[in-house]
Order: C-alpha cells, then sequence, then structure tokens
C-alpha cells in the first residue's frame, strides 16, 4: 500500500485533510516513503503499513474533541414566540396542529446589532469615581473609537453608557462623531465582579459579597440590553453601550451561551469595540470582539 492510500485510509475516517495529503503525495514522490534502499548511513523508508500503522497510533492518542453535550437553548432571552403565547388558549381557539395569530404576531423580524465600548483609558490613581477622569491619551482613545464607529456608516438608533466618570466620559466624546444619536445612562452597566472567575487569579479577589451584589446588577443589565428584537420592531437596529471590560465580557459569555465564569479569559483594549448580533430567532453572533486595531500601536492600553 502507498503511503496516500494509507494516508486516504486512517485520514479519510479522522475527517480528512487536504493539507496532509498533499504533503504525503510530495513526499512519497521523492522517495521518502518509498521502499526503494536507503543511502548509505540513512534509515531505510518506511513501508504503506508501517505508515498506517503510524497514522493509527496518532489517532488514537489524537481523538476528535468530543462534544460537551450542551445545546442550545433557543429561548435563552425568554421570548421565543412559543413561548410567549398561552397554551391553554392556543388549545381552545386553534386546535390541534394550528398555529394561533398570536404566535405569528409575536415572532421578532429585525436583527439587534449591539455594539459594546470599552471606555477609554482613565487616572488609576483617583481616589474617587469623580477623579477616575480619562488621561490625555484615554481622550485621544476615545476620539478614534468615535471616528471608527462613524466611519462604519450604520444608523445608530442609541447611545447607552455606564454612569462611572470614565465610561460618560468616553461616551461623550463618541457622541461628537455620531450627531443625533440619542445618549442615555444607566447604573445597571457600572463596573463590578459579575461572577467568580475560573481559573482564579492571585492579583484580584474579591469579596464574596461584591460577587453576591454585582453579579447580580450585571446580569440584570444582560438581561435588560441583550436579548432579541422585540415583535414590534420592524427595522434593523445598531445600538452602542459603553461600559466597562468586565460587564462586556460577562455579556459576551452569556450571549454565546458560553460558561460565564470563563469571562476573565479575554483581554480587551480602552477604547475597543465588541460587536454582537442577535438575530430574529435568537441566533447570537460575535462579530468582533476587542477590535482596536484602528488606534495607532503606540496607542493601546489595556487599563
Amino acid at each position: 500500500m502507498s503511503f496516500r492510500k494509507a494516508a486516504r485510509v486512517v485520514f479519510g475516517l479522522a475527517g480528512g485533510s487536504a493539507a496532509l495529503l498533499a504533503a504525503a503525495a510530495l513526499a512519497e514522490s521523492r522517495g521518502v516513503f518509498g521502499e526503494k534502499p536507503a543511502e548509505p548511513g540513512c534509515r531505510r523508508g518506511w513501508s504503506g503499513l508501517a505508515v498506517l500503522r503510524a497514522a493509527q497510533s496518532f489517532t488514537a492518542v489524537n481523538p476528535t474533541v468530543a462534544p460537551s453535550g450542551f445545546g442550545w437553548d433557543s429561548n435563552w432571552d425568554k421570548r421565543e414566540p412559543l413561548s410567549l403565547v398561552n397554551n391553554k388558549r392556543k388549545d381552545k381557539e386553534t386546535g390541534e396542529g394550528e398555529l394561533p395569530t398570536e404566535l405569528q404576531n409575536n415572532k421578532p423580524k429585525a436583527t439587534r446589532h449591539i455594539f459594546l465600548i470599552r471606555h477609554s483609558q482613565y487616572n488609576l490613581n483617583g481616589q474617587s469615581d469623580k477623579e477616575r477622569s480619562l488621561t490625555t491619551l484615554g481622550q485621544e482613545q476615545a476620539e478614534f473609537t468615535g471616528h471608527r464607529l462613524a466611519a462604519l456608516g450604520l444608523k445608530y438608533d442609541m447611545l447607552i453608557h455606564s454612569t462611572m466618570t470614565r465610561a460618560t466620559e468616553t461616551t461623550q466624546i463618541i457622541s461628537k462623531y455620531l450627531p443625533g444619536v440619542e445618549m442615555v445612562s444607566c447604573d445597571l452597566l457600572r463596573e463590578g465582579a459579575p461572577i467568580e472567575p475560573v481559573p482564579p487569579v492571585s492579583h484580584w479577589k474579591p469579596e464574596a459579597v461584591q460577587y453576591h451584589e454585582d453579579g447580580a446588577r450585571i446580569e440584570a443589565a444582560f438581561r435588560r440590553y441583550i436579548h432579541r428584537a422585540d415583535a414590534k420592531q420592524n427595522k434593523d437596529s445598531y445600538e452602542i453601550i459603553v461600559c466597562h471590560a468586565n460587564v462586556i465580557r460577562y455579556f459576551v459569555c452569556r450571549a454565546l451561551q458560553f460558561p460565564p465564569e470563563g469571562w476573565l479569559r479575554m483581554g480587551l483594549n480602552n477604547g475597543s469595540i465588541t460587536w454582537l448580533t442577535i438575530r430574529p430567532n435568537g441566533r447570537v453572533a460575535l462579530r468582533m470582539l476587542g477590535d482596536s486595531g484602528f488606534m495607532p500601536p503606540e496607542k493601546l492600553t489595556r487599563t
């Protein structure tokens, strides 16, 4: 058996690899795996059977990763149309196998695009929230972010921001590039400790009560802002939320139905853009995570 045939058998069963087969063909054409005697000082080439056995051994110790077993919850935001219909009313009005008019009326038709912006660099030495205002570099970063959002050419519906000083100031600068977009502040979006991270980190260990209080608030913010469109919404929407790294990372994990305790495994630069898309059927896509490529390298920070 030639190497190529052996590779097709083994790796075809394991899912296939065009790159591997191409490399195998090149190697065989040069006699690497041939049966001809080896040159002086070299080991004899492998036979097709030896290659097959080696490949079988490789797949045995490197199996395909098994699915986690956790399926997608299509009603994650509790807004799936069927869940909004009263079952008793459905049975009474329509009979078995028919969909009530109410079900059709509750079907979302639009897609929501949510841009999560991390605030710019701020004064870490400030003792109070008011003193933790943007640095000169932070102000520059917000200018870059505002320019980038405007350059996307989208019709933004709303600009929501955390009430903390660094987020408010970032929003004010961004708003200069988005004239006419309504600004709304929200205490739920303030920074905090959403859930104890796994694995734990040694440099940041909030008290259990902080996780308990902040976690409930940040989860409330998630439920308020991250969900599929209302059935009355006829056009796609584009909303901007300026807040904090912990809040954004938690939102991403929850929206994608990843383990929320993994939020601290992601890093976000100041002024970066994260883009979530929520389809009418509840499907969620992460189109952008912490994008800051629109800033010069010397302007990037993650504080």
